[in-house]
């Protein structure tokens, strides 16, 4: 999946929002309701690394992958980061896409989470 792509796909979840965080930070960063469910790097040398929670019980598995790494800082609390998103199957990217949003929607009070959701629910 191209990066345009994804960020497009973040940006057209129910009540994602983006915001472009400058230095010392440099990331893109797509929230729903205040809470962070992916973000990009937007400066050198890691630029358009890609970071999200990764799905509970997963977190292991993904991190035994190539190209998936224990994201920096956040790694602590469940986050990986995609070093290249050109090389993951859109289809997977997606679905993780989707666990992350559904996470942070989850931590939202009833009142402010957004109708709908991502096409196909993940276990």
């Amino acid at each position: 999946m191209q990066v345009a792509a994804l960020k497009r796909y973040c940006a057209a979840l129910p009540g994602a929002g983006a915001a472009l965080h400058g230095p010392p930070a440099n990331i893109l960063v797509y929230s729903v309701g205040g809470k962070r469910f992916a973000h990009f790097k937007t400066s050198a040398p890691q630029r358009w690394r890609f970071s999200l929670k990764a799905p509970a019980g997963r977190f292991l598995e993904l991190t035994d992958q190539p190209g998936i790494q224990l994201a920096r800082w956040l790694g602590r609390f469940g986050w990986i980061t995609i070093v290249d998103v050109r090389a993951m199957p859109a289809a997977g990217l997606r679905a993780l896409v989707d666990d992350s949003w559904r996470s942070a929607v989850a931590k939202l009070p009833k009142s402010r989470r957004p109708a709908g959701g991502p096409a196909t629910p993940r276990d």
